[in-house]
């Protein structure tokens, strides 16, 4: 038999005891930049689902036009996803196929999501995550810094817990990888100057898969003279810091 077809339609190991009534939610990842960057499977989930939960309608509207398919919509995003909840857990224990997407990337990751897939999987709905676009991953790959083990920081705190955090993440020995606005990058370079010292090696990537994609790598405290000369900055960033050097360390202190 097709190994491939062995795993057809296969979720999880107690599928026979899923009620046939019961829907379904999708976690579709989608374009971080490139709308090329679509798999082939996502299109047909958005096409078969009963309704797409959205972070922005409007984004997602134009997705969904450049790919030519019309689907209900429902905002679904950080303000309104606690009072959803309920609502969203009935439609998918009566039935209901439901497609959630963010604006960018995979829901979730930094963007609403775990609320809903953890209230789902409380009610034994089932779910199911495709692969697909995500904004650290080839900006790690293609960073050069070491990439077989990192930690995953998302957004730092703005303002509470902050310093704290960076404390925290100046010990990490493993690669780091952040998401940052173009507001603060600069306020995070001279904190992290600040805690982990300038010569730490760093990357920073920012507009990925668009037109204008650039990738800066140095210390850290070169990314940050490269950033100050510009007269305005723009587009989301990943910026990856190498993890503390314990060989290093221990050098200096043997000596």
């Amino acid at each position: 038999m097709n190994p491939c077809l062995q795993y057809k339609n296969f979720w999880t190991s107690s599928n026979a005891d899923i009620p046939e009534a019961m829907g379904k939610l999708y976690v579709v990842p989608t374009p971080v930049g490139n709308l090329e960057d679509i798999t082939l499977r996502a299109i047909r989930v958005l096409k078969e689902v009963d309704s797409v939960l959205a972070e922005d309608t409007r984004t997602s509207g134009f997705l969904l036009r450049h790919l030519g398919i019309e689907k209900k919509m429902q905002p679904f995003h950080k303000f309104n996803e606690h009072k959803a909840l309920e609502q969203l857990v009935e439609r998918l224990r009566l039935g209901e196929t439901l497609a959630l997407v963010s604006d960018a990337g995979t829901p979730s990751i930094s963007d609403p999501g775990f609320l809903l897939v953890r209230a789902c999987v409380d009610a034994d709905i089932p779910v199911e995550c495709l692969p697909g676009p995500t904004s650290f991953v080839p900006a790690l790959v293609q960073s050069g810094l070491p990439c077989e083990r990192f930690c995953f920081e998302g957004f730092l705190p703005v303002k509470k817990g902050r310093q704290k955090r960076l404390q925290e993440l100046a010990a990490e020995t493993r690669t780091l990888i952040l998401f940052e606005s173009p507001f603060r990058v600069i306020r995070t370079l001279e904190e992290m100057i600040g805690i982990m010292g300038p010569d730490r090696k760093a990357c920073l990537c920012r507009e990925l898969s668009k037109k204008f994609e650039e990738t800066i790598r140095g210390t850290l405290q070169e990314i940050k003279d490269i950033l100050q000369q510009r007269d305005a900055l723009k587009g989301e960033m990943v910026l990856m810091v190498s993890g503390r050097d314990r060989k290093s360390e221990k050098t200096s202190d043997e000596s």
